[in-house]
């Protein structure tokens, strides 16, 4: 979809043209899997797929909402006085919980607003369209309405969206990222402390190939409330010792000279993945800082390594497709990204073999799995802001 596709929706939906245009991109985490609930760090950065909007005031208290992405739901209303999670809104719940959390931290809403939207976030591919409406809801109030909002409680007020509006228990890497990308930049951040700093990727002859299994990833919810257990477990018995909080304050080698203390095999291996891994992604700060993308990318390859054997949340199709990839030439680093047992996999890989690594990738993966991957060809770009008019979707 167009731009001008985008505007003709919105005129023959509210018969007047929108007057703004917003943007939220979705996001990719690099490295640093399964830390956040560790006490590490995550190095997610935006890429250049996300969530458009085209908007313009009303004069009363209502707002009508559509999203392309499910025209089956035609426009959905709602009033400035109604803002209660409600089943039959689906999708519209996410912009209804920004607008509700806004209002109660103080900030005036006086009108309502008519609102196009179209995504372009490969769905169910775990690139976080959910916290990409959050923000884009965020945004789009705070430019219409010339509100004053940080950006931190904007994305702050997404997580709780997210966690009590809609019930779902997750950290705030997703709208972190979202909120506060910059293109050419990933973010090393504290998701404890929320303490962040910018990593320079300057892939000018590099692309990130998106990889989706195209597995439903049904086992993901019961495993990872699984894997947050046995950490748990892991730091208790290192707690009989060491004066810490959480397993991301040791280093590789203040983990080896007390991992003794886990008795139970499985639970250590999963402690080390979760020490290692936030190892690594102070590392790969260092490396990029230094333009190193190839010391980056073997960092990506033993993440995905140590998220397959110690921490086992890849599985058959992950694993098929990070495997075809690392024998690919011109590939850099290859991993899963997000909770893992399906979704997807990211690559960096050299401009001039992108369409031979998708065709490769995708013949094998095809071969040993039985259905095809789906490929997403990406680069990195800023968070959440209000566009021109002009700019293409």
């Amino acid at each position: 979809m167009n731009f001008t596709t985008l505007n003709g929706t919105f005129l023959d939906l509210f018969h007047v043209l929108p007057r703004q245009a917003f943007f939220a991109p979705g996001r990719i985490n690099l490295i640093g899997e399964h830390t956040d609930y560790n006490g590490g760090h995550v190095f997610p950065c935006a890429i250049t797929y996300g969530t458009y909007a085209v908007v313009r005031k009303r004069e009363d208290g209502l707002i009508r909402l559509y999203s392309s992405n499910f025209p089956d739901k035609g426009i959905i209303e709602f009033n400035l006085k109604q803002l209660d999670y409600d089943k039959e809104h689906n999708w519209a719940n996410y912009p209804k919980g920004m607008i509700r959390y806004i209002i109660e931290a103080g900030y005036e809403i006086p009108t309502g607003f008519e609102c196009a939207i179209h995504g372009n976030i490969p769905n169910g591919a775990g690139l976080s369209s959910s916290a990409s409406i959050e923000l884009l809801t965020g945004v789009l109030v705070t430019g219409l309405f010339g509100l004053d909002i940080p950006r931190l409680e904007l994305i702050k007020l997404g997580k709780k969206v997210e966690n009590e509006f809609i019930g779902v228990n997750s950290g705030i890497m997703d709208q972190f990222a979202i909120g506060m990308g910059m293109i050419d930049a990933g973010i090393l951040l504290d998701c404890q402390t929320l303490t962040f700093e910018y990593a320079p990727i300057h892939l000018k002859n590099h692309k990130i190939i998106i990889m989706n299994t195209n597995k439903r990833r049904e086992l993901a919810d019961s495993k990872y409330n699984e894997r947050r257990s046995e950490c748990e477990t892991a730091l208790a018995k290192l707690q009989q010792r060491l004066p810490i909080e959480a397993l991301g304050q040791l280093s590789e080698e203040e983990f080896d000279e007390n991992q003794s203390l886990i008795t139970n095999e499985t639970v250590r291996k999963r402690a080390k993945h979760a020490v290692y891994e936030n190892v690594r992604t102070l590392k790969a700060l260092e490396e990029l800082r230094a333009g190193n993308l190839v010391a980056f990318g073997q960092l990506m390859n033993q993440s995905h390594i140590s998220l397959r054997d110690d921490y086992e949340v890849t599985g058959l199709e992950l694993d098929s497709l990070v495997e075809a990839a690392w024998n690919q030439p011109g590939v850099l680093g290859a991993r899963m990204t997000g909770a893992g047992f399906g979704g997807c996999a990211i690559a960096i890989v050299e401009n001039e073999a992108v369409n031979r690594f998708i065709t490769n990738v995708g013949v094998t993966y095809r071969d040993k799995i039985g259905y095809e991957a789906d490929f997403y060809v990406a680069s990195i770009g800023d968070g959440a802001k209000e566009i021109e008019m002009e700019e293409a979707v």
